[in-house]
């Protein structure tokens, strides 16, 4: 049985939880190195901490049926083979965040939840995987992480809690309205927004010429970009700029059509927008090898009591082991109540 071809069964829809472990462990390993916390055989902790009590607060207020964690591939990397300056200019990782991102995977596991680490690829990957299971099988889906890179999985079925500084308590669940009330840009243009846009954190310069609040109107308003293309290809883009203007008369904003269809004219505009679009899109083919209707299964929740007891007390923090006894032994929301 595998997690690809089974459907839901009737009754409440289930709930997929998908946390991007790389990027909780870099937000904590940064909040939480001044603690220097240690576990019962010395090692580093801090960040294994940090986001094991972030998940534990995760699984507490949306009581999921299941909890993935996406790892990246230390190994290699398909992204840094096509493109060799992928995320260059980032500061070398800290020694000790390493050896906790290394031991992240065996911990998770050791607990009893799914971790999948795809050749080659990233968390990022894991995520836009997991999202459109869910959407297949009809089951909902949580996506939790720090990045941005995740907005573009956001629909009807997918919502994304983005940990800011304020934590899981403080951070925005973001849904299709909620997402286009921020960055007005519709969720399932938020990828070729980005594209437009660029990323400096993944060293991929945007579009000349086209900002974050250009390319949103442009997205918005005209996208999507498809069609935008082949309105520059075979019309100059007089189709483009017509609805621009528009827009401008009738909000009383500034008119920027001259200067989106001359920016998107350029030439290398064409080629910097399909090259971040191949570079930021994520496989959402992965096999995820989990089995959520059979009992026992990685990753399915409740988890066995001494076993959670076991690994987290291991951590050597008392009231994080209660958190997790609590927490990790409770069904989960679609179950009935007695």
């Amino acid at each position: 049985m595998s997690m690809t071809s089974q459907p839901s069964p009737p009754g409440p829809r289930r709930l997929l939880l998908v946390v991007d472990a790389p990027s909780l462990l870099h937000r904590n390993h940064h909040a939480r190195a001044h603690t220097r916390m240690v576990d019962r055989a010395g090692r580093p902790a801090w960040a294994l901490h940090g986001m094991l009590r972030q998940i534990l607060d995760s699984i507490d207020a949306f009581a999921p049926d299941a909890v993935l964690f996406g790892l990246d591939d230390r190994t290699s990397s398909l992204r840094r083979d096509a493109y060799p300056d992928y995320k260059a200019g980032r500061p070398e990782k800290d020694p000790l965040l390493s050896e906790q991102l290394d031991r992240a995977g065996s911990l998770l596991d050791a607990l009893g939840l799914a971790t999948h680490t795809p050749p080659g690829l990233e968390a990022d990957d894991v995520n836009a995987s997991a999202a459109a299971w869910a959407g297949r099988n009809g089951w909902n889906c949580v996506v939790i992480t720090s990045d941005r890179d995740a907005f573009a999985l956001i629909s009807d079925h997918t919502q994304v809690l983005r940990l800011i500084n304020g934590g899981i308590n403080g951070s925005p669940l973001l849904n299709p309205a909620r997402l286009h009330a921020m960055y007005g840009v519709p969720s399932e243009r938020y990828l070729e927004y980005a594209a437009l846009r660029g990323d400096a954190s993944d060293n991929l310069p945007g579009v000349t010429g086209i900002g974050e609040k250009t390319a949103a109107a442009l997205l918005d308003r005209v996208g999507p970009m498809a069609g935008v293309w082949s309105d520059i290809d075979d019309n100059a883009g007089r189709g483009t700029a017509a609805i621009l203007d528009a827009w401008a008369a009738e909000t009383g904003v500034r008119r920027i059509s001259s200067r989106v269809v001359s920016a998107l004219s350029a030439p290398g505009g064409r080629e910097r927008y399909d090259f971040n679009l191949r570079m930021m899109a994520c496989r959402d083919d992965l096999d995820l090898r989990l089995t959520p209707d059979v009992p026992g299964t990685p990753g399915l929740l409740p988890l066995d009591i001494e076993r959670v007891s076991h690994v987290v007390g291991f951590l050597g923090i008392e009231a994080t082991t209660s958190l997790a006894q609590r927490v990790l032994s409770t069904n989960p929301a679609s179950v009935p109540r007695p």
